[in-house]
């Protein structure tokens, strides 16, 4: 009798895995037979992150109003003297003198400095800047023959005299009035130095040196070092005014050319159904084309090479080159070349040939995706209501950051003109500064006002609420963008599960849609942009450090750095992908976030090929229309504003720079297709869902017919009972 033979014993995780695909991902769940589109009677989802959500709107609110309350948006309106009191504001005795003007210049080290002001010189307000050299040395002998010297000179001291009777280093201990004064134009509110070039030398008002009222002569450069930049961005005022000139010239011409795109991304997007595949066979056939050009070229110059003296030599007999032409002389280059294409050419080819199905499936997709925009024609204006929610957030968060910077009273710090003073940097109080021990202790020490701020719990917190801003600011910016996805995802859902297209189509889809993601789904909603704008956060404050320890980072931290900012992309990126599908399969099966992104992320484990190709494919039309559409405007753009279409449309002229109002009209052309685009990429990747649940859920039968269009069953061999019959 002959002994059965037991199987070979297999230990502990060495037993192979023999599970299908479809057991590793979720099987397809058994659906319900009368399913006929998105769920209507649905519960409301993840309900303790939609209270907390409300809450911490609520919070944000409150914080607004606290930042209202104690914020004054003046202090950057308008400049500020060396006591805390503004230049030009109203009702107060500097009502006529919007202008900050600076005694001495030279102590300025950066522009930075002079805007923040932190420059160590006493700083007033004043009704208009010096147009004129003087020194106070020089009035003392001057007004008594003309008091008119005195007149001009005194409306830059900070207290009123009837004669200069002090003498010049009192003046300059009570920093009563500057030592000079010299020409000087206003910008941003400020005295700046009127600085000019005469024979490629530069001047302050035609005067390449000057005294600097102390005994010294001091040349324009040292004044421009002083404040360096500060010429440079009174050019850029002229050229602002240009620029403003050019835009209201060109205006309407600008409006006609978003208008004209607009046009063109609707068009693009209606004949994509007849011309998705031509568009994608003929970038196809063209990269194998220059593929093939680059073999033929690379076999040419072999040959050549091959004939000519010195072709035994390779890589490795002339060793490290700087000059890269060398490497070109070598047939071995074009050898490994033509290999490298050669291969690159087979796994195209090869690629084409075993994934036909799919790509012709995403063809058919990207056609479907055409008509279904052209149903519900509504979904094209969606991206104005996400673009108006999304300028609700921006400005509201930008507000309420400007009245948090600005929160507080003015606080005064002590600063010392040469920086060699143990008290520099304390808080002091400008009132009897001179008479305190600190002025004994440091000579030409000053108490100037530094920045706002104050000793309370809620001053103490500022950064903290500056930082819950930003995060709930990043929070509800991907809130609209998630509710936006989920809506029209919605709309596209109520498409594709309509049997009979487009009488089936339910009235007003994408109304129903929002209106239904909105009742139901805000805290799902809100559960996944959380996740996005922690991780975005956490971006944000790695880029911060960063900045800030910039200098002191080692090839270490650098490294880390690089590795955690990519695995903080990639997080994101994967997090946007999952997120956008969980709210296709919420939009369709109305479950919580946790639910949908699970079967979300097993139907598309189930279907990985198809996926990849899909979005390959969608991601070159894309591309390829917003290109198309940006670029057709953007000659036509050029071809107007350079007057080089005269005998067709008679254009602006005399522009300063054309190339301002054309690159408004690129970029406003490739924004629009960027918005009716994602509104198609949406509708693709919702009809892709249905698509593939489709197909696991239905099986042509009468009870379960599909949904798919007849291009689509046609393709993946499938057929409905009544189509059988007929």
């Amino acid at each position: 009798m002959a002994k059965k033979r037991k199987p070979p014993s297999i230990k502990g995780d060495q037993r192979p895995d023999t599970r299908s695909e479809g057991e590793k991902y979720g099987t397809p769940r058994a659906h319900d037979p009368h399913f006929r589109g998105p769920v209507v009677n649905r519960s409301c989802t993840d309900v303790l992150c939609c209270m907390i959500f409300m809450l911490f709107i609520m919070a944000y609110i409150l914080l607004g109003l606290a930042a209202w309350v104690n914020g004054d948006p003046r202090r950057v309106a308008y400049p500020t003297d060396s006591q805390g009191y503004f230049c030009g504001q109203k009702g107060t005795p500097n009502e006529n003198k919007s202008i900050l003007f600076y005694f001495n210049m030279l102590t300025c080290t950066s522009p930075s400095v002079v805007v923040n002001l932190q420059c160590p010189t006493t700083q007033i307000c004043v009704s208009k800047c010096p147009e004129r050299f003087l020194t106070f040395m020089e009035i003392q002998f001057k007004y008594k023959n003309d008091s008119e010297y005195w007149t001009y000179y005194s409306q830059f001291c900070r207290t009123t005299f009837l004669k200069p009777v002090e003498t010049l280093s009192q003046v300059l201990l009570d920093n009563d009035c500057p030592s000079a004064i010299y020409p000087s134009k206003p910008f941003l509110q400020r005295c700046f130095p009127d600085f000019s070039t005469k024979n490629g030398t530069l001047t302050v008002g035609n005067k390449t040196v000057f005294d600097d009222g102390s005994g010294k002569t001091r040349n324009a450069a040292e004044l421009r070092k002083a404040a360096n930049g500060i010429n440079k961005a009174l050019d850029a005022r002229a050229i602002g005014v240009k620029v403003f000139e050019d835009y209201a010239t060109t205006w309407y011409w600008i409006l006609i050319g978003l208008t004209i795109a607009m046009f063109l991304s609707w068009m693009f997007v209606m004949l994509l159904r007849f011309t998705a595949g031509l568009l994608f066979w003929i970038f196809t056939f063209g990269v194998i084309g220059i593929i093939a050009y680059g073999i033929w070229r690379c076999y040419l110059e072999y040959s050549r090479l091959e004939e000519q003296p010195g072709s035994h030599l390779n890589a490795y007999t002339i060793g490290i080159q700087t000059d890269i032409s060398m490497y070109f002389r070598l047939k071995q280059t074009w050898f490994a070349l033509m290999i490298i294409l050669c291969l690159l050419e087979l796994f195209i080819i090869l690629m084409l040939i075993f994934l036909r199905t799919r790509i012709r499936i995403s063809i058919a997709l990207l056609k479907e995706g055409s008509k279904a925009i052209g149903y519900i024609p509504s979904t094209l204006i969606y991206p104005a209501l996400t673009f108006f929610f999304l300028s609700v957030c921006i400005s509201y968060w930008a507000v309420v950051a400007l009245y948090l910077a600005t929160s507080g009273a003015p606080i005064y710090k002590v600063i010392a003109p040469q920086g060699q003073c143990e008290h520099e940097n304390k808080t002091c109080d400008p009132v009897g500064f001179n008479t305190t021990e600190i002025a004994k202790a440091c000579p030409g020490a000053q108490c100037h006002f530094a920045f706002y701020g104050g000793k309370s719990l809620y001053h103490q917190y500022i950064t903290t609420f500056q930082l819950l801003n930003l995060f709930v600011f990043l929070w509800l910016i991907n809130f609209v963008i998630a509710l936006g996805q989920c809506a029209l995802a919605g709309a596209f859902a109520s498409y594709y599960w309509a049997l009979k297209k487009p009488d089936d189509i339910p009235p007003y889809p994408l109304f129903t849609a929002f209106g239904r993601a909105i009742r139901y789904h805000t805290g799902s909603l809100a559960f996944g942009s959380l996740i996005l704008a922690i991780i975005q956060m956490f971006r944000l404050i790695l880029e911060y450090l960063d900045k800030r320890l910039q200098k002191a980072q080692s090839n270490i931290s650098k490294f880390l750095k690089c590795c955690l900012r990519c695995c903080f992309w990639c997080l994101e990126k994967a997090v946007k992908f999952l997120n956008r599908n969980a709210y296709v399969m919420m939009a369709i099966y109305g479950k919580n976030f946790c639910k949908s992104a699970r079967d979300a992320f097993n139907l598309l484990m189930r279907n990985i090929l198809k996926i990849a190709v899909m979005d390959r494919v969608t991601d070159f039309v894309l591309i390829l229309g917003k290109i198309l559409v940006a670029g057709c405007i953007g000659v036509l753009a050029f071809l107007l504003f350079t007057e080089r279409l005269p005998v067709i449309i008679e254009g602006p002229t005399s522009l300063n720079y054309y190339w301002v109002p054309l690159l408004t009209v690129i970029v406003g052309s490739y924004i629009i297709a960027h918005g009716f685009f994602s509104v198609y990429a949406m509708c693709i990747e919702t009809i892709f869902i249905c698509f593939l649940e489709d197909l696991e859920r239905n099986d042509g039968s009468a009870e379960k017919p599909y949904y798919m269009s007849q291009s689509l069953m046609k393709i993946m061999n499938r057929r409905n009972v009544e189509t059988k019959k007929q």
